[in-house]
Order: C-alpha cells, then sequence, then structure tokens
C-alpha cells in the first residue's frame, strides 16, 4: 500500500505538540511497570543518548523509542504478587528502561536506557548499553525522512520532464515512499526506497490516479535521488467518480434511510479506568501504546465468581507484524511486499478517533506518545478508545416447551468491552478491535476498509484483457492488483499460570465395530467421531495450519484441573480470515514472511522474540524472525509459550470495492475451555424490559 506523509501544514502541528500524558498514572512518579514511555522520559532518554560518547557521529536519527519492559517474573510479581517482601509491602517500582534504535554515520544503534523519574513532569536517563547491528535490514521508516523524500521529486527535472509529457499540472502531485523489499541482493546494502508519484485535482482520491510507470530511487540517509526510471505511459486515471468526501458522491441512498441511534447508559460507564488498567465486568487489564505495535494489551485476568480469585489469561498480547505482498511482477509493482508494522510502525500511522464515528458516544480514550526523528516526543490524542458494545446479540438463552401448563424462557443479553484503534498507513485503514466478553472470551477482529492501490492501464473494458493482467477492471483504465493481507499477533498466554502445554484435540472417524471392548456398540450405527489428543512437545509440532483437518486447539495448564479433572485451557476459534500464503517457497518476500505459510505457530517465551518480521524488518532477509526462531525446535510442552496467530485474507478486489472500500472483517477467539467450573454468566443479569430504562424516552412509542 502507498504511503504518503501528512500535508505540511498538519505536519507541523503534531511534531510541535506538547501533550499530557497517556493517563494520570502514567504523569505520576510511580508508574506501572508495563505503562509506555511517557512525554518527560521521552525527552530524558533523547537527552541521554545525544550526550553518550558511545555514539559520536552527527547528525542522529532516532528510528524506535519504547519501552523496554522489565523482565516477566518481575512484573508477573509486581502485578500478582511474589517476589521479595519489601516489593509486595511497598509495591516498589520496578526499574524502568527504553530501547532505542537510532541512525547515525550510517549505521544502526541499539542502545539501552535507563530512567529515573523526578516527580510527575520530569525525569533522567542515563545510557546503560549500546551495540551497533551487523546483520541484515534496516530500522522502521521515520515519518519525517518521508516527508522529506516525498520533496524531492518536483525539482528533479527528468521527473518534472515526465510530468509535462504527460499533460499533468505537478501542482496537483503527490508522491509517496515504498519500501524496495529484498531479492537477493550481494554485496552492502543500501539503505534505499523507492518513490511513486500520483495525481489529485479535483479528487481527494489520489491513489486512484498513478502515474503509471515512473519509478525514482531515494538514498534516505543522503536524502537524494539516485536513480530514474520512465518505463512506460499509460494514461492516467480520470479524477470523475473517485471522490469518496461527503458531499462529492452524489445524491443520498434512494429509499428509508437507517435511523440514527446512540448508546445510552443512564447509570454511567460500565468499565473503570485507573491510569492504564482497565477494570470492567469480571476483567482487568493494561493498555499501552507502542509506535511499532500499537495498542499492546497486557496482564488481562478474569475473576471467577466461584472460586472467588482472580485469574491469568493473557500476559502480553500486540499485533507483531502486517504482511502485504502484491501479485503484479513487473518493475513498477514487484517489490510492493509491505510489512507495515516494521517498515512503517503501525503507532506512527494511528490517527485521532472520531468520537461518535470511529467510536461511540459512550466511548473513554487514550492517547499515545511517540518519538520523533528528532528524538522529541510527539504526542497524539485519542489513539486508543475503550467503549462498552450493545449489538442486540444474546450471551445464552433457552426456551423450554416440554412444561404442560407453562412456557420457560431466559435470555441473557450479551454486552462486550471493546479496545479499539484505527491505522491508516497510506491507502488502508485497518479496524483492530479486542473484544472481551463475560463468559471470558477474547475475540480480535481485524476489518479491512479505505481505498485500493491500483495500476495505470490502456483498458477502459474487461473484454479488452487478453492475458493475465493481475488484478480487476474496477474503473476506466484502472485496474486493482490482486494482493494479500497478513496480521500476525504476538500473544504470550499464562492460562492460569506460565506453564502451559498446546494441545490438538484432532476429530478422527472410527467405524463401529459392535465391539464394546474398542468403543463400538452392537447397533445399526455404522461411523462416528472421537478425539484423538495430540500434545505438542517441540515447536516443530506447535505449527498448524488449521485448514488442515478438523481440530480443536487448545492451550492448557497441566497443572490445574478442575474439580472433575480436567485440564483448565483455552481454545483458539478461528472465524474467517484464515487464509495462508501460497506463494513460492523460494520467493524473495516468501522468505522474509515464511511463517505465513501457516496460521498458528507455538514457541516458547523470550523477551527479546516479538517481531515476526524480525528487529530490523526494512530489507530484511527472512534471517531473523518467526521461522528463524522456532527453527531451533525447542521444548514447549509445560513450558511459557507464546501463540503467534496469523489472520489472513486473499484479496480479489472487485467494482464495489471502488473507489472506497466497504469494510471487510475477519477474525479469531480465544475461549475458556474447562477453565471454569461452569458457565461463569449463569448469575448474569436478564436485560431491562422495554419501557423501564431510567432517564430515558427511547423506549417510548
Amino acid at each position: 500500500m502507498a504511503r504518503l506523509p501528512l500535508p505540511r501544514p498538519a505536519m507541523l502541528p503534531l511534531l510541535l505538540l506538547v501533550v499530557l500524558s497517556v493517563t494520570a498514572a502514567a504523569a505520576s512518579s510511580r508508574p506501572h511497570p508495563l505503562d509506555p514511555l511517557t512525554p518527560a522520559e521521552i525527552t530524558a532518554v533523547r537527552a541521554a543518548v545525544l550526550a553518550s560518547p558511545l555514539v559520536p557521529a552527527r547528525p542522529l536519527t532516532f528510528h524506535y523509542v519504547g519501552l523496554d519492559e522489565p523482565d516477566k517474573p518481575d512484573v508477573l510479581a509486581y502485578a500478582y504478587g511474589g517476589g521479595t517482601a519489601r516489593r509486595r509491602a511497598r509495591r516498589q517500582p520496578l526499574q524502568r528502561r527504553a530501547l532505542v534504535i537510532a541512525r547515525s554515520g550510517g549505521q544502526s544503534h541499539e542502545l539501552r536506557v535507563e530512567v529515573a523519574r523526578n516527580g510527575s513532569s520530569s525525569a533522567a536517563a542515563t545510557v546503560l548499553s549500546h551495540a551497533v547491528h551487523r546483520g541484515a535490514g534496516f530500522p522502521t521508516l521515520t515519518l519525517e525522512e518521508q516527508f522529506a523524500a516525498v520533496a524531492l521529486p518536483p525539482a528533479y527535472p527528468p521527473f518534472v520532464d515526465s510530468v509535462r509529457r504527460r499533460g499533468v499540472d505537478m501542482g496537483d502531485v503527490l508522491c509517496a515512499v515504498f519500501p524496495v523489499g529484498w531479492f537477493g541482493d550481494a554485496g552492502a546494502p543500501r539503505r534505499v526506497a523507492k518513490m511513486l508519484c500520483f495525481v489529485a485535482g479535483a479528487t481527494a482520491n489520489f491513489y486512484a490516479r498513478p502515474i503509471e510507470g515512473v519509478t525514482m530511487v531515494v538514498d534516505l540517509d543522503r536524502m537524494a535521488i539516485v536513480g530514474y526510471r520512465d518505463r512506460v505511459a499509460y494514461p492516467v486515471p480520470k479524477a470523475e467518480g473517485t471522490d469518496y468526501r461527503a458531499g462529492k458522491t452524489g445524491p443520498p441512498l434512494a429509499g428509508p434511510q437507517p435511523a440514527p441511534g446512540v448508546v445510552v447508559q443512564p447509570e454511567g460507564r460500565g468499565f473503570h479506568i485507573d491510569g492504564n488498567i482497565v477494570r470492567w465486568a469480571n476483567w482487568e487489564f493494561h493498555v499501552g501504546f507502542d509506535m511499532r505495535a500499537g495498542t499492546v494489551i497486557s496482564l488481562a485476568s478474569l475473576h471467577d465468581a466461584d472460586a472467588g480469585a482472580r485469574r491469568r489469561v493473557l500476559y502480553r498480547g500486540f499485533v507483531s507484524e502486517v504482511f502485504v505482498p502484491y501479485m503484479d511482477p513487473v518493475e513498477e509493482w514487484y517489490y510492493r511486499t509491505f510489512l507495515d508494522a516494521g517498515e512503517y510502525g503501525l503507532g506512527l500511522w494511528a490517527f485521532p478517533l472520531q468520537p461518535g464515528a470511529d467510536c461511540p458516544a459512550n466511548a473513554a480514550y487514550f492517547d499515545g506518545s511517540y518519538a520523533g526523528q528528532d528524538g522529541k516526543p510527539v504526542g497524539g490524542e485519542n489513539r486508543i478508545c475503550v467503549f462498552e458494545r450493545y449489538a442486540g446479540d444474546v450471551a445464552w438463552r433457552h426456551t423450554e416447551a416440554g412444561f404442560p401448563d407453562r412456557l420457560v424462557t431466559e435470555v441473557r443479553p450479551d454486552v462486550t468491552l471493546v479496545v479499539r484503534m484505527v491505522v491508516s498507513p497510506g491507502n488502508y485503514d485497518y479496524i483492530l478491535d479486542w473484544e472481551f466478553k463475560t463468559s471470558g472470551s477474547i475475540r480480535f477482529v481485524v476489518s479491512l476498509t479505505g481505498l485500493l492501490e491500483v495500476k495505470g492501464t490502456p483498458y477502459t473494458h474487461a473484454d479488452e484483457i487478453t492475458a493475465d493482467a493481475h488484478g480487476t477492471l474496477v474503473s476506466e483504465n484502472t485496474l486493482a492488483i490482486y494482493h494479500d493481507h497478513y496480521v500476525t499477533y504476538h500473544l504470550d498466554l499464562d492460562v492460569d499460570g506460565t506453564s502451559n502445554s498446546f494441545v490438538k484435540n484432532v476429530i478422527t472417524t472410527r467405524r463401529n465395530t459392535g465391539s464394546p471392548a474398542t468403543g463400538g456398540a452392537d447397533t445399526p450405527r455404522r461411523s462416528y467421531w472421537t478425539v484423538r489428543r495430540e500434545v505438542a512437545e517441540t515447536e516443530a509440532d506447535g505449527q498448524v495450519d488449521v485448514g488442515a483437518g478438523p481440530a480443536d486447539l487448545l492451550f492448557v495448564n497441566p497443572g490445574k484441573k478442575t474439580r472433575l479433572g480436567n485440564e483448565v485451557g483455552y481454545r483458539l476459534i478461528p472465524a474467517g480470515a484464515t487464509a495462508a500464503s501460497v506463494l513460492a517457497d523460494d520467493d524473495f518476500p516468501q522468505r522474509r514472511a515464511s511463517y505465513t505459510k501457516k496460521q498458528v505457530w507455538v514457541t516458547p517465551y523470550s523477551k527479546s522474540e516479538k517481531w515476526a518480521a524480525g528487529l530490523y524488518a526494512d530489507q530484511s532477509t527472512g534471517d531473523d524472525g518467526l521461522a528463524a526462531w522456532s527453527g531451533r525446535n525447542r521444548g514447549i510442552r509445560d513450558e511459557d509459550i507464546v501463540l503467534w496467530y496469523t489472520l489472513g485474507l486473499h484479496h480479489i478486489p472487485y467494482q464495489e470495492d471502488f473507489p472506497v472500500m466497504p469494510t471487510l472483517s475477519g477474525g479469531f477467539e480465544l475461549r475458556p475451555s474447562n477453565f471454569f467450573e461452569r458457565n461463569p454468566i449463569l448469575r448474569a443479569r436478564p436485560a431491562s424490559m422495554p419501557g423501564h430504562s431510567a432517564n430515558c424516552s427511547c423506549d417510548a412509542r
């Protein structure tokens, strides 16, 4: 997908904006150990790095500044008890550290920095360690360098000539930065990117009007155009019919319009936010923000009313990578194999949520701060929202007509809590939802909308296409290219503790032998299915293609059992969007994202293994990432294990996806499986009946 930096008028206020901390707790002198870095802490980290003699070369650019979270045992002791008596008694804060990735002197530097709070609005920092990255790949692109790169083409004579020959006004041209990927290149890599350009003119949808055939190469360290090619001149698609803005799309839909609605909570919100901790119904969890991952959910636990205890479910979870390869092999398209999190940063491309539209009126919001290219804090309001969803769904119900004298009906409404972020890395918009249910389930939903990435073409009708066009003709001179979306989650599950196992309950067909000794029975029934339990011993056993056959995939705690003797656990339930990559194994983009061949990977916990495509994703080679780590085939039985789940979509565009795409969703669920002794919401309150809502006239008819 094309990436376009913010227009200059909008960019500067963001860079200069001074914001408060995400929450009061984050601004206090005693933050939670997993709270994201505050603006004061980012400022202190910057000062420490700039003052350090370990990185003497200038200029120095900051590409990642994020929390280097404490060791997991220390965080668990802080959150749930254990550890030293002093920490239990005083809730002593854990040491705060930052991980910094910076560029200087043509090298990528990794620094770990200790941060000490000096009250609520200031901090001091000290560099603890420094290393130079010697392997493949480069760090995340900054917004500022992309903005600087796209300012180059209008002053580059060969490009000016190409635009003139196409009859386009240079004032209508906008350009975007595209990573070059990796294609087996030998020798020392250069930190370069491609630039492609588009025409806006009378439409806001400039992505629909590519200047096809023109490609520029920009050296990001030198900030200069070092390569140029104008290979073929196809017509620039027209602007008519491409705009998606209100008032630009024609008259409204005919017929009765949907009635406007509003969420009314007469007693106020049902959730409580304390710093970055959210408490709702039987759930408690921590919400964080990271400039690469976006939303981070940690320490999710459930209160078990029957057991009278709080029980752990998830230690830490986030979107690890988003892989989007396009399927056109020509010169201007073959390298479009994006790694959105690692190359661009999901948190960097999370823009303010629109109250009442992106999130309902009953939502609360978290802000997000990150470091700009100069290391100074950049603040962002309303990056994450939290709200209760009332969708008219049913949590459980039953109608019993078996009694001759009465009809028994019991229904409980399903109200859920949603944590949402919207990421807009260029033309696509990803709506990323975590949905917590009182039943103990967590649903993960990815919704795609936004604009297609299209190719200029001479075709104006489908009948003219005689060879593989690699896409769908969605408008005159406009091909929408086939592509994939793979969203990979890193989920460190702690089901009732850290010692977990991965179990495949494989559904197996059996013939009825007629003999009770073999599980059969002397009846006319000829077949049945049963379950074959397979416990994964190593990482090779933990790789699963969910389409290969029917099975329940479970994460269990062998040391914890119900009163009836069943191991407590959570079940992984795919819910659509289960595509796996069909690219050739030796294709270079597939080597970089080889984990997309299977939806499920299970690895032992390692603090350093976070990013499925590796820490340095730009021009990565696949040698440092999920598949490489898992190749060690470590033991995963009765260990602290991590689930990596990839939600996948093969996208064949259609005309209804143009000029703006209706939302398409997919997801998966983590559902309790013998985790509770019985239905945990058996005692849920019935819904209020119509006509009985306090302080509300909505029920009047």
